[in-house]
């Protein structure tokens, strides 16, 4: 007589769940700040220009901290890339892989995603994943490209390459080096990623050691679950429809008269949400493009922003969402697209994601925000310490109003979550500047019963000769109102202002710039919200008093008389 021996299933109780779940997350926070405090480069410890994961061995994030929410919705590719391509078996202990191809991880070559297997015991139990901004990867230009029409000319494309073997350090690494025009601060960033791979590696295997890879795999499918959950239940909640939006790019820096449409189809049907894109554009001559991946990331934040904003993301995430792009249009790029400046519609298509759903969830949506990174790049010979530099920094802009509040000041686009931009002090240390303002521009966001956040004005003075670049969006769709409220002001650069050289522009590449010249940067605000007569006087008269408002914009929006 044979039997045979059954195993009753793993169960966990919610309060271990719960331990797991922010045990994850706070080996990701970990993972993220060893990243930050071992960088060489300014846009990743001071802006925070990067963001780390930790996934499961079927590349579903356990795992997240703050950062871009671009490199958040889509960083498992890169992994899953390595697999489709070598097989499961390709994973090795201590190896670690590199890859920052566009048409794969979606975004420009100067994002470099550096990631490694995790094994506990000899077997494969996840993996930790890495990505952030290379200040210079050996493109035609110092540091970016405003007018590059070509993938080649915007820099080296790896991946995905092992960048360690077994521990130890692959050609790849050589490679890197002599293709960058700065091979020491790039190594020690890699360096820096490499060490955030360890550390969160460490941190996995601690959590495994500690509870067995059942109840982590057990934990992990609840945790899933619930998020699954409550997201079927918040789409249900959306009415049963076809919803619309759409806007147009200036231009795709090539070409500077011809627009770039943007258009958005949602369907809600039941528990399932789709977003259709296939009516956008046809890819550009122009450095606007983007890989799929990163159109899918994009949207994902839109529908985060209104269906679970108030949970991380998870493997769990994003199952009632279908995404439709077509291949060949800007959103959908294949080689070889020039994709430097990928973001700008994307910023424009997370607000459209609010603005096509507006009339179904009104209380949940909000205005359109500024939109774009509005990025001026420079470079040159600093003669303080006889030595080259580079530099890339987004300014901040004004955010949309909703139901129930004004939209804040002189933040980061929605693109970038919670990139920083870089203090005075530091950009005047770092770089031959002088910052002669740094102030909030009045009267840039939108009026309405809520009114819009205002952009800021930045203004730079050279110290030293050398090259800058801009890119600046979203002057034909600035940011729009919603529920009456009114559009922002968009954007504006002048160059030595006041002066017989005075020049306006809003893209320009490697332009020579000698010491003495100035650059004013105008970012736009964000769009308001609602009646613009229905706005309490007692905070139109706030605005005024702290300069948010002029006094003829008051009398003009709002119909407001101070009194005496």
């Amino acid at each position: 007589m044979s039997s045979t021996t059954t195993f009753a299933p793993v169960t966990v109780d919610p309060v271990t769940v719960e331990i797991i779940r922010n045990a994850l997350t706070s080996a990701a926070e970990d993972m993220n700040a060893t990243l930050i405090r071992s960088a060489y480069s300014m846009i990743i410890y001071e802006g925070g220009d990067c963001v780390v994961a930790l996934l499961d061995k079927n590349h579903a994030v356990l795992g997240q901290s703050a950062g871009l929410p671009l490199f958040l919705g889509n960083i498992e590719t890169c992994s899953k890339a390595v697999e489709e391509k070598y097989g499961r078996d390709v994973w090795q202990e201590d190896d670690v892989w590199i890859l920052n191809d566009s048409y794969i991880g979606g975004t420009h070559l100067n994002d470099v995603t550096i990631f490694a297997p995790v094994f506990v015991d000899g077997s494969l139990v996840g993996f930790s994943a890495t990505r952030a901004h290379w200040m210079d990867v050996g493109g035609k230009d110092v540091g970016a490209s405003m007018d590059s029409t070509s993938i080649f000319q915007e820099g080296f494309r790896m991946g995905p390459v092992k960048l360690m073997s077994a521990g130890v350090e692959t050609d790849v690494v050589e490679l890197i080096q002599t293709n960058t025009r700065f091979p020491y601060q790039t190594i020690g960033d890699m360096h820096a990623m490499v060490a955030a791979l360890r550390m969160g590696a460490v941190r996995m295997q601690e959590l495994v050691r500690k509870y067995g890879i059942e109840v982590i795999e057990t934990a992990r499918d609840e945790i899933f679950r619930q998020t699954e959950a409550l997201e079927l239940e918040r789409v249900r909640e959306i009415p049963d429809g076809v919803y619309s939006a759409e806007g147009v790019l200036d231009n795709d820096g090539i070409n500077l008269d011809v627009p770039i449409p943007i258009k958005l189809v949602v369907t809600v049907s039941g528990n399932q949400i789709e977003f259709d894109v296939t009516e956008s554009a046809d890819q550009t001559e122009g450095p606007v493009n983007c890989g799929v991946a990163q159109t899918i990331s994009a949207l994902r934040v839109g529908y985060k922003i209104l269906v679970s904003p108030e949970s991380n993301s998870n493997g769990g995430s994003f199952r009632p969402l279908t995404v439709t792009v077509r291949e060949g249009s800007v959103l959908g790029a294949v080689a070889p697209a020039a994709c430097q400046w990928y973001f700008s519609h994307l910023g424009m298509l997370i607000d459209m994601v609010s603005r096509a759903l507006a009339p179904a969830l009104p209380d949940r949506v909000a205005a359109a925000s500024h939109g774009d990174s509005m990025i001026i790049t420079s470079a040159g010979f600093d003669p303080r310490v006889g030595r080259e530099w580079v530099s890339m920094e987004a300014t901040l802009g004004g955010w949309g109003a909703w139901n129930g509040a004004d939209g804040e000041s002189a933040l980061i686009n929605n693109v970038n979550g919670s990139l920083q931009d870089f203090p005075i002090e530091m950009v005047e240390t770092k770089w031959p500047f002088r910052i002669r303002e740094y102030s909030i521009r009045p009267d840039s966001g939108g009026a309405g019963q809520w009114r819009g956040g205002n952009g800021v004005v930045r203004e730079y003075e050279f110290l030293a000769d050398g090259v800058f670049g801009l890119w600046f969006e979203r002057s034909k769709t600035p940011a729009w109102g919603l529920f009456e409220g009114s559009g922002a002001t968009g954007p504006e650069v002048v160059i030595n202002p006041g002066t017989i050289e005075e020049k306006r522009t809003l893209k320009l590449n490697a332009e020579p710039a000698k010491k003495g010249t100035v650059v004013r940067l105008a970012v736009g605000g964000g769009g308001g919200y609602g009646d613009a007569s229905k706005r309490d006087p007692e905070a139109i008269r706030y605005d005024v008093e702290n300069g948010f408002i002029s006094a003829e914009r008051a009398a003009a929006d709002y119909g407001f008389q101070p009194t005496s």
